[in-house]
């Protein structure tokens, strides 16, 4: 299971009364002090926020937890899109005082889109200006219409507040139930129905997200958290993961042990892993074999060595050099990917000390195994892709304390794309002049849906060239469309293989990777290219009184208005504006609203550029000029 909220909602804290309720700890550490289990990273104690998830497990009677506490701030969303590709179940964290926030509605809208059964916690009851009976109706405002209070709160918003849960056996929950279910409705009119009835029912609805139970207390002082792990034995569905199964298992975390070695956790969803085991690893367009050198499982609030792990377990693996983050161990199986859009913001990276560059690329690089987002780009400059300027700091602390490297930042830039705007082909024969490798390829290229990616196919029979040729020529098409005639990537592409050619013995697969960038690039010169900024949507809630300023800094931000309701003393706008502009809205919102606008923004979509379309230095030797090509070759 994962615990989720915005950032300062308390997940970390009711993680730390798990673990005490659990037996793990002998005492709850505080957030303020930095003594939490899960926050190991001094940044992470300093800052008093979640960076990077952290397993630990631990038994709930007779349920075994497995149990990630993932990031609230926004700038680290893909660490906690990487916890939910493995999750059961989830407890949602709210503050009684802050309430419904713009990150704990992209989650829970999230979760339900990913159909992972969820509790609600509102914490915080004892906080001066907590809320009750308002809060319920935020959340079925803001959140969900299906969530059932499972309490009530005595002395709100004071230190002697109490939890107090209903009987199972209620109106509320009856009717809320009766709702989504004809049968029960009609028990529940007959006055048939008995507890177990009740229990039942409301697992199968917590099971189908038809209803999400709501519990109160507090982290601080444990209020509501024995009635919260309750709920958690009773209504989140266990695993039914099977260990007879082939194995089937997915790394959503890479980390690195003090002597720099690979370390990545992975949820057996099937099967059995074990230690020294030959396994298959499967990831976009290719496939190797490995052998996972030790194998530990989480338990106990610690990882305890073992030969074999089986179905349901989360285990950390050493040993596998070649692991990435969202690799498939075993059988590969179809997955959603990227439940959240990828970075749309860019940095420069430089070094304090102009000598240590090629060590701070070396750094950036394992620090990207960790968040493949981070995306390393080098060329004159050194490029990291970003979510927000909180990552700059955490990137700055983490060169500084794991690789003694001071660096600097420039200003963070919208990242765009490009897309194919017609259709071109091309292709070069063994021996045409300008082709100095053993080999023969052609490409037609053409536009693809949006939102497809690259959709790569072949055009020539399979059997017509070795299979480790045909790989070369994929990873090498993916790899040369991350920049296109303008520098950046191209998505939305179908690439069509319609020649080949080679010369056995001679020919090897680095002359295909050589030649296929440049002939892909005359395909695509020929095709064209539109360049494609970011724009995210956003829905703004704020006084009425600050309606015009705050229409005239969107209308600056290039901000498009679609929607407007006014109401007593609030207003609410939606619509569109720039990934590049939000920063600089964002920073002026507190004044203009007198802190107290909200603003929600989700990426929307890549659209057309207007103008003179933006460039983006290559680090590929430029495919489009052969001479320079050669030498960028000849360097490397």
């Amino acid at each position: 299971m994962g615990i989720l909220a915005h950032v300062d909602a308390g997940k970390t804290s009711l993680t730390e009364r798990l673990l005490y309720a659990a037996g793990v700890i002998d005492a709850v550490g505080r957030v303020d002090d930095g003594s939490t289990t899960t926050d190991s990273m001094e940044l992470e104690r300093r800052r008093g926020i979640t960076i990077r998830s952290a397993v630990v497990s631990f038994e709930l009677g007779d349920l075994t937890v497995n149990l990630i506490d993932t990031p609230g701030h926004s700038d680290f969303i893909a660490e906690v899109e990487r916890a939910l590709s493995v999750l059961d179940g989830a407890v949602l964290v709210i503050s009684a005082v802050e309430g419904v926030q713009v990150q704990t509605r992209l989650l829970m809208r999230t979760l339900t889109r990913l159909r992972i059964p969820t509790l609600l916690f509102v914490n915080k009851i004892d906080r001066m200006g907590a809320r009750y009976d308002e809060l319920l109706a935020d959340i079925a405002r803001l959140l969900t219409p299906s969530a059932v209070p499972m309490g009530a709160v005595r002395d709100l918003g004071t230190r002697a507040a109490q939890y107090e849960e209903f009987p199972l056996v209620h109106k509320g929950l009856g009717e809320a139930l009766a709702e989504r279910n004809d049968s029960f409705l009609a028990s529940y009119l007959d006055d048939t129905l008995t507890s177990a009835d009740y229990r039942r029912e409301l697992f199968e609805q917590v099971r189908h997200l038809q209803v999400h139970p709501v519990y109160f207390g507090s982290a601080m002082t444990g209020v509501g958290v024995p009635e919260v792990i309750d709920g958690i034995r009773e209504w989140l569905p266990r695993a039914t993961d099977l260990p007879g199964d082939p194995l089937q298992a997915a790394v959503f975390k890479v980390e690195r042990g003090p002597a720099g070695e690979k370390i990545a956790s992975a949820r057996i969803f099937a099967g059995e892993l074990h230690a020294r085991q030959v396994v298959d690893v499967h990831r976009v367009a290719a496939s190797y074999e490995a052998k996972p050198t030790s194998i530990r499982v989480f338990e106990r609030g610690a990882t305890t060595p073992v030969d074999a792990a089986e179905a349901g377990r989360i285990v950390a693996l050493r040993g596998l050099k070649e692991i990435q983050i969202g690799d498939q161990i075993g059988t590969a199986v179809a997955r959603d990917g990227h439940f959240f859009a990828p970075p749309t913001l860019e940095t420069m990276v430089r070094p304090v000390h102009g000598a240590d560059r090629t060590k701070l690329f070396l750094a950036l690089q394992q620090l990207a195994e960790q968040d493949p987002l981070i995306q390393v780009r080098k060329n004159e400059e050194i490029s990291v892709s970003l979510y927000g300027e909180v990552q700059k700091e955490v990137i700055a602390a983490l060169l500084d304390s794991e690789y003694g490297l001071a660096v600097s930042f420039s200003e963070t830039t919208p990242i765009h794309v490009e897309r194919p705007i017609g259709i071109g082909s091309a292709q070069r024969e063994m021996g045409d002049p300008g082709n100095l490798w053993a080999a023969a390829v052609g490409f037609q290229v053409s536009p693809a849906p949006v939102g497809s990616g690259l959709d790569y196919r072949l055009e020539v029979e399979l059997g017509g060239l070795p299979r480790a040729f045909h790989t070369a020529i994929e990873e090498t098409v993916r790899q040369t469309l991350l920049q296109g005639l303008f520098g950046w990537e191209v998505v939305d592409c179908r690439v069509e293989l319609i020649r080949t050619g080679y010369s056995s013995p001679v020919t090897v697969a680095a002359d295909f990777r050589r030649l296929v960038p440049l002939v892909l690039m005359q395909a695509l010169q020929e095709a064209g290219t539109r360049v494609q900024e970011p724009v995210n949507h956003f829905e703004l809630d704020l006084p009425s009184d600050a309606v015009s300023p705050v229409l005239g800094k969107l209308a600056e931000a290039g901000a498009t208005v679609q929607d407007t309701t006014v109401g007593q003393g609030t207003a609410r706008f939606a619509g569109s504006i720039p990934a590049g502009r939000v920063h600089t809205f964002e920073t002026q919102l507190p004044g203009l609203t007198h802190g107290e606008g909200i603003l929600l923004t989700t990426f929307d979509a890549f659209r057309p550029v207007s103008g003179v379309p933006p460039t983006h230095p290559r680090t590929d030797g430029n495919p489009l000029n052969q001479k320079q090509y050669l030498l960028h070759l000849n360097q490397a």
